[in-house]
């Protein structure tokens, strides 16, 4: 007999998703009216929101091991997407960048599969391999090198927020799963000496760096967003300047209603509010974790734990970019920043993790 799904954890869940809403809607009019209606960006989030939702229907009764079976070619589907950026007319880009995959009828940004697609991966390998995964050659390195592929071609978008959110995700995976300590000690230390080539070796990632290191240097070009955003987190102050009130949204933030939100929710809502959304999401993580202790199986159990810690990952970054502790990475924060493709996969994820809830321990 089934257990009843964690409620608490969808509670959450919902309360996160009300809370976007309400922020996409009070951060996106300035821009929303340069595409001709002020509801542009609140209308195309609802929308979304109610897409995922079939998807989250679809995952709360799907048979997880089903998942555990088609692992490889969810992999496969993934890097297939990925390459699919670099051919004419199909890869579009924007600031830049080229992370959205153009199906005529919608953009679908395939860098946002791809962490769903890794944690299912490496969750059914591991269960398989077991005790296996202290086997360098044999276990843990053929596992490396899909990751190092996947990362590597997001990272040529260019998007190394992504690719640094899978590879931490992974690094996790491998701890839970039980790989040595060594190997995790040395893996780490050159993804971090890679990380610091790969930055100061790009014109626009040696940008980014000053602008992290000292954003007063040039607060009229390369520091002017962190700048606006520390701007809008500090003059929240205790209470805020009330919802709908920020000012650092008309055109000062960038993505405003994007990467950016919880800078504009700082500064309407303030410390209260903040403290109150990052409870709220150390709540989601916790029962995210617990649903992981009591699964039912090792992939179910390891398969919990990679999405979690996927939504962990970005959410440490997403608040760690707004408050300038770390270099600008454009990641979104979950269930409150805008995008179609992240919220589709995120709500997908969730119905997972209670369906992983709902089974026999």
């Amino acid at each position: 007999m089934q257990k009843k799904p964690d409620y608490v954890f969808l509670a959450i869940t919902l309360a996160l998703m009300t809370i976007g809403t309400i922020m996409v809607f009070s951060a996106s009019p300035a821009l929303a009216l340069k595409m001709g209606d002020g509801f542009y960006y609140l209308k195309r989030h609802i929308f979304y929101i109610i897409i995922g939702f079939l998807g989250f229907r679809y995952a709360l009764d799907l048979k997880i091991q089903k998942l555990k079976k088609y692992a490889l070619q969810i992999i496969g589907v993934a890097i297939l997407f990925l390459l699919l950026l670099h051919v004419p007319h199909l890869g579009k880009t924007m600031g830049g960048a080229t992370r959205w995959l153009n199906l005529y009828l919608f953009s679908f940004q395939p860098s946002e599969f791809a962490k769903f697609a890794i944690v299912v991966f490496l969750a059914a390998t591991l269960s398989n391999l077991k005790n296996k995964i202290e086997d360098f050659w044999h276990g843990f390195f053929p596992l490396l090198l899909v990751i190092g592929l996947i990362a590597g071609i997001i990272i040529k978008q260019p998007d190394m927020g992504t690719a640094l959110s899978i590879m931490i995700t992974a690094f996790i995976l491998f701890f839970i799963a039980g790989a040595k300590i060594a190997h995790l000690s040395a893996i780490g230390s050159i993804g971090v000496f890679g990380i610091l080539i790969l930055s100061v070796t790009s014109a626009y990632r040696i940008k980014r760096l000053f602008a992290y290191l000292d954003p007063w240097k040039d607060p009229l070009n390369v520091g002017f967003h962190i700048i606006q955003s520390l701007l809008a987190v500090g003059s929240g102050g205790l209470f805020g300047l009330g919802l709908g009130n920020s000012r650092q949204k008309f055109f000062y933030l960038p993505q405003q209603y994007a990467d950016f939100i919880f800078a504009v929710y700082c500064e309407e809502l303030g410390f209260i509010g903040a403290a109150f959304l990052i409870l709220l999401f150390l709540g989601f993580l916790f029962r995210g974790l617990r649903i992981a202790a009591f699964a039912e199986d090792d992939f179910s159990s390891l398969l919990a734990v990679g999405l979690i810690s996927m939504f962990g990952v970005q959410i440490f970054l997403n608040l760690s970019v707004v408050v300038g502790l770390i270099p600008t990475t454009g990641i979104p924060l979950p269930f409150v920043s805008y995008g179609g493709t992240a919220m589709l996969v995120n709500l997908f994820s969730v119905g997972l993790l209670l369906n992983i809830s709902k089974a026999k321990k």
